[in-house]
């Protein structure tokens, strides 16, 4: 089995660890509908994406 010949020091650990942390996510507000999503992304609500119309909303005579 193997084992460590010496202990790993504080500083080593935590730089080995400082990959770990979450990331925040880029929530900005659209220009269009003003609500917030996550930049890059398609606007759920329109359905817009860089200014093209990606997804269609549903209705009520088209579920």
């Amino acid at each position: 089995m193997a084992v460590p010949k010496r202990k790993t020091s504080v500083s080593k650990r935590n730089m080995r660890r400082s990959h770990d942390s979450l990331k925040a996510k880029n929530i900005i507000l659209d220009k269009d509908s003003g609500e917030p999503r996550i930049s890059h992304r398609i606007d759920i609500s329109t359905g817009m994406y860089n200014g093209r119309q990606i997804i269609k909303k549903k209705t009520k005579e088209n579920n």
